[in-house]
């Protein structure tokens, strides 16, 4: 019997045995290819199923008819999700009912999506929708969150700026001890647990540090890593979404670590920070994008910075992008593989590089 009664259709899973795939062995294989003979891997951290608090999924009208999950493999189809072993109970407890409410809504006619994001006090939801919301559409949807104590329901017409319609209260995650509110519908790590997980390797692999010493943080987000390496040093940290630097703006000044962590707006995909940029930085961590960090890793293997922290979420990505670390005299000390993914190929892990002398 299969984990799952959509298994073989919907794309969210790949494999019906967890262990189908060696994860360490990929992340091994990753490396070899960036040139690093026989690499050290730890074992393989695997969290927890039913822990996943951030979806992502399309919804479909066909007349009374709404499908809301995820997509088939390998198509633009729809999967009605009627259970899942990935994600937060909390979160499929609130799918019939919001099947309901995108029933009732004028705005919603053929298509949309809704993204819900599992917060410290409860759910935060985004619809995106093919049509402008209505006066009737704004009442359904202040009803529904209060029926189901949804802390904010966001609505937006396809890719336009999300509008939140209700906020019941306050909407945040709390990232190493700091209050962040992320904006409708915001990039998180799949899991708290994953996070963690994450958060702890890259602490390990942090050089020896002082109040002086400086660390470059590269794609920051929302702060899932900017308030954890803050207690070992000062941060710069650099994001190219405008909403996830408002975000973690607010938060900065709100614990009073304004005069710790520098923070920029910056899309290092078309303006990578130069050498010089990174002079005297004890450390660099990054966490790019699915598609690596290309543009950036030619002024980062060229400023000569002492310890490089990559967090990847793929494992090709990171083979081209430590390749060039490989290049530019970087030994390869730690490698974690992190198994937030289960059922599919995907790979989470934190790879720490130091520049041998």
């Amino acid at each position: 019997m299969s984990h799952c009664q959509h298994y073989g259709i919907c794309g969210g899973c790949a494999f019906e045995d967890r262990a189908a795939v060696d994860k360490s062995g990929v992340l091994r294989e990753a490396l070899i290819r960036a040139g690093y003979e026989n690499p050290a891997v730890a074992p393989l951290v695997e969290i927890p199923l039913r822990t996943r608090r951030h979806v992502d999924l399309a919804a479909v009208r066909d007349g009374a008819v709404i499908t809301l999950g995820l997509h088939k493999a390998r198509s633009a189809e729809a999967v009605d999700m009627l259970e899942c072993v990935l994600v937060d109970p909390r979160i499929l407890s609130l799918l019939p009912h919001l099947r309901g409410l995108l029933r009732r809504l004028e705005a919603f006619r053929r298509t949309g999506s809704v993204i819900i994001n599992y917060l410290d006090r409860g759910a935060d939801v985004l619809i995106r929708t093919d049509a402008e919301v209505t006066t009737a559409d704004r009442r359904n949807i202040i009803a529904f969150a209060r029926a189901h104590q949804v802390l904010r329901i966001s609505q937006a017409k396809e890719k336009s700026e999300a509008e939140p319609i209700i906020i019941l209260d306050q909407p945040v995650i709390t990232l190493s001890g700091v209050a962040v509110e992320p904006a409708p519908g915001a990039f998180m790590q799949a899991s708290g647990q994953g996070e963690a997980a994450i958060i702890a390797a890259v602490l390990a692999g942090l050089p020896k540090l002082n109040a002086k010493s400086r660390i470059a943080e590269l794609y920051a987000g929302i702060g899932t890593l900017t308030f954890a390496l803050v207690q070992a040093a000062r941060v710069e940290a650099y994001e190219g979404s405008a909403d996830a630097v408002a975000a973690l703006e607010i938060a900065i000044r709100r614990s009073n670590l304004a005069g710790r962590i520098k923070l920029e707006l910056r899309d290092l995909a078309r303006r990578p920070l130069q050498a010089a940029d990174l002079k005297g930085c004890a450390a660099v961590v990054l966490d790019p994008p699915y598609a690596g960090a290309a543009n950036q890793m030619r002024f980062l293997v060229a400023a000569g910075v002492p310890r490089v922290i990559y967090v990847s979420c793929n494992p090709k990505a990171l083979a081209m992008d430590a390749y060039a670390l490989k290049k530019a005299g970087y030994g390869l000390l730690a490698a974690t593989p992190i198994d937030q993914f289960p059922y599919s190929e995907n790979l989470e892990s934190v790879v720490v590089f130091g520049l041998l002398k």
